[in-house]
């Protein structure tokens, strides 16, 4: 069964500018490496995002100085959330789990550590523990776009699509414009084989942001 029009009706969507960033966890750690990435980069590429070996001897930087920071100041949460971010970024899961794990051990409801907890399980294709802390970030902060955002993309990769578009079209309501939404959107319908749909829908997308390379790449796969 096609995805169809009404399913993906994006409604009257108001021009918005992407967000640069999903978490204060992440702008602490983008402003330290001095470089913003997007958030359509990061769901294209994940960790993976990072241009050279400086970037990476940036990433250690912040590691090491985490690091430190957890140890003189270990009841202080944001850092050793910040900490297994870092970890997550270098690749690191078992050590980001770890932290991130201990984060929640003190306060259960802390919502970047479950937000980027539900990331790297995402990142390790466990996706029914990645939907679990996305729920429970939905729970914690129901007008946070991002947690009903990465629930769509969680379900997608499972194969559920109507309850990912169930979700994503929360997401656009609460973040109405965001290209990276409606870019999701279309990869549901594509995920369908309704081509046709999905190239409606990256075309929407880069009405948004016409240099998001993600969506351009999309809309050429589709119309092939």
């Amino acid at each position: 069964m096609s995805v169809t029009n009404s399913e993906l009706s994006l409604h009257k969507i108001e021009r918005k500018e992407k967000q640069d960033g999903f978490t204060l966890l992440q702008a602490v750690t983008l402003v330290l490496l001095t470089f913003v990435v997007s958030v359509v980069g990061w769901y294209a590429a994940g960790k993976y995002f990072f241009w050279s070996d400086l970037d990476m001897q940036r990433v250690q930087q912040q590691l090491e100085y985490l690091q430190k920071k957890v140890q003189a100041e270990p009841k202080n949460l944001e850092n050793r959330v910040a900490l297994g971010y870092t970890y997550y970024l270098k690749g690191e899961n078992e050590k980001a789990v770890k932290e991130l794990n201990q984060v929640l051990e003190i306060d259960k409801n802390y919502y970047n550590a479950h937000y980027n907890l539900g990331l790297v399980y995402l990142d390790e294709g466990k996706l029914d523990d990645a939907l679990d802390e996305f729920q429970k970030c939905v729970e914690i902060s129901p007008r946070d776009h991002k947690g009903y955002l990465n629930k769509g993309i969680t379900y997608r990769k499972m194969g559920m699509y109507k309850e990912a578009l169930e979700s994503l079209e929360k997401a656009n309501k609460l973040a109405p414009g965001s290209a990276n939404i409606i870019y999701e959107i279309g990869m549901v319908a594509e995920a369908k084989g309704d081509k046709k749909t999905a190239a409606g829908i990256y075309k929407e997308a880069l009405s948004y942001d016409p240099l998001y390379k993600e969506a351009a790449e999309a809309l050429k796969r589709v119309q092939k």
